[in-house]
C-alpha cells in the first residue's frame, strides 16, 4: 500500500471556549478579511471562506476554491499578530490574477519533463504550461477547482474532489480527500488521501507562500532557514531534475546549519542561476516511508516568528518567490516583491514518473495514497 502523509492543522470553526461566537457572513476577521467577499458560485458550486480558530487565538482562513489557505494569523515574541500567508482579500482577485497562493496542487505537484510520462507501456501526454514542461497539474489543476466541503466539525474541515479519468491527461478516476486541522498549540495539519480505479501517478502538496514578517512586508532574504538534507536534486536549464542526487556539502544549497536565505542566493553557482534563486528539491529520504520527520525550520529574526515543517514525504521543494515581480497587489493592497515569500512544499521529487530510481509516485487500484504535512508555528525567544 502506498502511503504519503500530509498534516496541516487548522482550528475549529468554533473556539474551544464557549464565550467565543461562531463566524458570521458580516464578520471582519483578525486579518482584515471579510467572509462575505468570498461568497460566489463557480461551475455551479458554492464558494465560501471558512474560518478556523484555536484557544491560543490563532486564526486560519481557507476557501474551497482551490482548497486555498487565504490567511494565517500568528503572534510574534511580543504577542503582536500578523498574517504570514500571501494571498488576496476577495475571490475575484484569486480568479483574475494567475497564482498558486495557498492552493492545493495536483494531480502532480512540480514539473514533468516535456509533459510526458509512460506507465504500463503507454505514453500519456500532458499540457505544457511551463516552457517545454508540465507544471502543477496544468493550467486547470486542482488549484482552480471548487472542492466539495464534506464537513466542518470541531477542529477540522474536510474537502473532497473527484478528478475524472483523463482529466488534464492523467489516467484513472482519482478520488481525493483533504482535511485541514488546527490544534491549540498552533499546528496546521493537512492530511491527504486518494484512491484510483486505474493505475496512475499522483503527487499532491500545498503551495503556501510564507513571509513571517507579514505578507507584503518586504522580502524573506533575512529569514534564517534550516533543511536537514545531505543531498538535493540538481536541475537542467528547464528546471527538470537531471537524475543526480548531489551532495549539498560545499555548495550554497547546504542548509544543514541555519543560514539566512539571502546570504548565498546570488552566488555564481550554476543551480542558483538556473533557478533564479532557490527553486529546488531537497532529499529528505531516498525511499518513501510513513515516518514523519522534520523537513525544514525557518525563523524571522526581528519578530522571532518560527515555522517548522514536518512530513512523511521524501522531499521538500524550497522556492524563494523568484518570479514574484512587484506587480501583484495582495491583501490590503500590499505589494508582493520578488523574493517576498518562501514556499516549503513537502512532496515527492519533481519528474519522478520519468526517473525510476526516484521514490515511486505510482498509485494502483486497491492502494491508498496518504500524505501528511504539519506546519508548526512558534516563536524563538
Amino acid at each position: 500500500m502506498k502511503k504519503i502523509l500530509f498534516l496541516f492543522l487548522i482550528v475549529p470553526f468554533f473556539f474551544a471556549c464557549t464565550s467565543h461566537k461562531t463566524s458570521t457572513k458580516e464578520e471582519v476577521l483578525k486579518s482584515g478579511l471579510k467572509v462575505s467577499d468570498f461568497d460566489t458560485i463557480l461551475d455551479g458550486k458554492k464558494v465560501s471562506l471558512y474560518v478556523l480558530r484555536n484557544a491560543s487565538g490563532m486564526e486560519v482562513a481557507i476557501t474551497n476554491y482551490g482548497g486555498r489557505i487565504v490567511s494565517i494569523m500568528v503572534p510574534d515574541r511580543d504577542g503582536h499578530w500578523a498574517d504570514v500567508e500571501l494571498g488576496f482579500g476577495n475571490i475575484h482577485d484569486y480568479l483574475k490574477v494567475k497564482n498558486n497562493f495557498g492552493a492545493l496542487i495536483g494531480r502532480y505537484a512540480n514539473r514533468i519533463a516535456k509533459g510526458e510520462f509512460t506507465l504500463d507501456g503507454k505514453t500519456y501526454t500532458l499540457e505544457k504550461n511551463n516552457g517545454p514542461n508540465h507544471l502543477h497539474g496544468g493550467s486547470h489543476g486542482f488549484d482552480t477547482k471548487v472542492w466539495d466541503v464534506r464537513g466542518v466539525t470541531g477542529n477540522e474541515i474536510k474537502l473532497h474532489y473527484l478528478s475524472k479519468d483523463m482529466e488534464a491527461g492523467y489516467p484513472g478516476n482519482l478520488d481525493v480527500n483533504v482535511s485541514y486541522t488546527l490544534t491549540d498549540d498552533n499546528k496546521i495539519i493537512i492530511d491527504y488521501t486518494a484512491t484510483t480505479d486505474k493505475t496512475t501517478v499522483v503527487n499532491l502538496t500545498n503551495h503556501a507562500y510564507f513571509n513571517l514578517k507579514g505578507a507584503g512586508e518586504g522580502t524573506i532574504l533575512d529569514h534564517v532557514l534550516m533543511i536537514p538534507a545531505d543531498y538535493f536534486t540538481p536541475v537542467d536549464s528547464t528546471l527538470i531534475p537531471t537524475g543526480e542526487l548531489r551532495p549539498v556539502e560545499g555548495t550554497p544549497m547546504d542548509f544543514r546549519k541555519p543560514v539566512p536565505i539571502g546570504e548565498r542566493i546570488n552566488d555564481p553557482y550554476e543551480q542558483l542561476i538556473l533557478g533564479h534563486g532557490y527553486d529546488h528539491n531537497w532529499v529528505l529520504k531516498e525511499e518513501a516511508s510513513d515516518k514523519i520527520i522534520l523537513a525544514a525550520r525557518v525563523v524571522e529574526p526581528a519578530s522571532g516568528r518560527m515555522l517548522e515543517v514536518y512530513t512523511n514525504e521524501p522531499g521538500i521543494q524550497c522556492y524563494t518567490g523568484n518570479f514574484l515581480d512587484g506587480t501583484v497587489h495582495g491583501k490590503g493592497g500590499k505589494v508582493y516583491l520578488r523574493r517576498g515569500a518562501v514556499c516549503l512544499e513537502a512532496q515527492h521529487y519533481p519528474d519522478s514518473p520519468n526517473h525510476p530510481q526516484f521514490p515511486s509516485v505510482v498509485l494502483k487500484p486497491g492502494d491508498t495514497y496518504h500524505s501528511v504535512c504539519m506546519y508548526k508555528f512558534g516563536v524563538k525567544k
